[in-house]
């Protein structure tokens, strides 16, 4: 069974597709511990309600950026809870060094489009303007760069004609959380075997 650290900045609703895979036996994982750059969100609460372990990541009030120190405090407090794989869900900043180096080959993250397409922030709001017949999701593994890492996982999604960026998120977001666990799973089981 994997061990998991997740990192997030939102509502955490990835989160809680992984602990609904944990809890009904699709997928063999343990979440050990749920850190957050922002002190209210939606994730620790959800964690914390889960009876999961959670910390604050302090970013020393920079708002987009990911101070180095904090980086290091992050990597240790990940080490020391024997986290073997860390898990983006949401979570709004670019890794460098300090976690990367820690956790070579064994970060993932999910995002809202069909990479190497529509990188960055509100993946789905660029899929819309670029006028795409359809979009998804994809599960890669985290290098320096913004989604940049290899691809994991992907699901498609139709983009409609009707479609806001509201609701196309929200088709994307049911996508994500199908085949995040199932990602987690495939990555689990390389692991395994190196």
């Amino acid at each position: 069974m994997i061990r998991l650290g997740i990192l997030g900045s939102g509502s955490g609703s990835n989160m809680q597709a992984i602990l609904d895979a944990i809890t009904d036996g699709t997928l063999e994982a343990e979440i050990v511990l749920v850190l957050s750059d922002i002190s209210d969100s939606y994730i620790l609460e959800r964690a914390a309600r889960a009876g999961l372990r959670t910390g604050l990541i302090d970013c020393r009030g920079l708002t987009s950026k990911f101070p180095e120190e904090a980086q290091q405090e992050t990597a240790k407090a990940l080490r020391q809870s024997g986290v073997e794989l860390v898990c983006l869900a949401g979570f709004m900043r670019l890794l460098r060094a300090p976690i990367l180096d820690a956790f070579g080959g064994r970060i993932i993250n999910i995002h809202p489009s069909l990479l190497p397409k529509y990188p960055g922030l509100n993946a789905w709001t660029q899929a819309l303007e670029a006028g795409a017949r359809e979009s998804g999701c994809t599960v890669h593994y985290v290098d320096a760069g913004m989604d940049t890492g290899q691809v994991v996982a992907q699901a498609a999604v139709p983009v409609l004609s009707g479609d806001t960026a509201e609701s196309l998120h929200a088709r994307i977001q049911v996508e994500e959380h199908r085949i995040y666990p199932e990602a987690i799973a495939k990555v689990a089981a390389g692991l395994r075997r190196d």
